[in-house]
Formats: C-alpha cells, sequence, structure tokens
C-alpha cells in the first residue's frame, strides 16, 4: 500500500509540475519563434533573389522601367519562347551545372 501525501506535500508537488509546465509552454513559444524566423528567413531571401533579378533585367534593358507588370510579363512570354533566347538560357544553366556539379 502505498503512502498518502500530506498537504504540504501535494501543493509542494503541485507547484513542481506548475513550475514544469511553465517551462514546458516556454520550449514550445522558443520552437514556435524559430520556426517562424526560419520561414521569414526564407521569404525574405526569396524577396531578396526576386529584387535582384528585376533589377538586373532593368540594368540591361532600361527600357523595361517603362512597362507596366502586365506588359512586361507579356514581354517576357514572348522573348523567352524565342529559339535564340532559348538556346542562350539553356547555355546558361548548362555553364552553371558545369561549375555547380564540377562536370567537364
Amino acid at each position: 500500500m502505498t503512502k498518502q501525501k500530506t498537504i504540504p506535500e501535494l501543493k509542494a508537488e503541485i507547484t513542481a509540475n506548475e513550475r514544469q509546465l511553465a517551462q514546458l509552454r516556454h520550449k514550445q513559444q522558443q520552437l514556435e519563434n524559430r520556426a517562424v524566423y526560419y520561414e521569414k528567413g526564407d521569404r525574405r531571401k526569396r524577396a531578396h533573389h526576386l529584387i535582384t533579378r528585376g533589377a538586373a533585367i532593368e540594368s540591361v534593358a532600361p527600357l523595361a522601367k517603362i512597362l507596366t507588370e502586365t506588359e512586361f510579363y507579356a514581354f517576357a512570354e514572348k522573348a523567352f519562347v524565342l529559339p535564340e533566347v532559348k538556346g542562350l538560357l539553356m547555355e546558361a544553366v548548362n555553364e552553371h551545372n558545369k561549375i555547380e556539379f564540377g562536370d567537364d
């Protein structure tokens, strides 16, 4: 048969359990905050990537600045179906892959 706990022992056990619960909730909040931080980081990296690509396009084709977003998309769709452009893009990708993956 187990020994019955006294009221002070039970109160001490409750206090310890409440402290442990608070610590676990704090740990959970830290993990949630970390997940949000990493998600935001990925969005920031993507935004930075898109901004630098857009700036590169505007620097090599300054006239693109005056186009609306719809006009620019229409232009890009037409440009990227041209065989010469497809070939240049494929050439750039192949060169990138050689450097990235060490293909000789």
